[in-house]
C-alpha cells in the first residue's frame, strides 16, 4: 500500500518517474490507485479549507 500512497504523492506533484508509472500500470490495481487518489483528493481540500478558515480569523 505504501508503494501506492508514493506513487500517487509523485503523480499529484508531477514527479513520477517513467520507470515508475510503467510498473505502475503493469503490476498496480486501478481501482487502488483510483480510491488512493480520491482519498488523498478530499485530504487536500480538507487542509486547504482548514487553512483558509483559519487564515481568515
Amino acid at each position: 500500500m505504501w508503494e501506492v500512497i508514493k506513487s500517487v504523492l509523485a503523480a499529484f506533484f508531477g514527479v513520477q518517474k517513467e520507470s515508475q508509472r510503467q510498473r505502475d500500470f503493469e503490476h498496480g490495481k486501478p481501482k487502488t490507485f483510483v480510491a488512493v487518489g480520491v482519498a488523498m483528493g478530499v485530504v487536500l481540500v480538507i487542509l486547504m479549507a482548514g487553512v483558509a478558515i483559519m487564515a481568515a480569523r
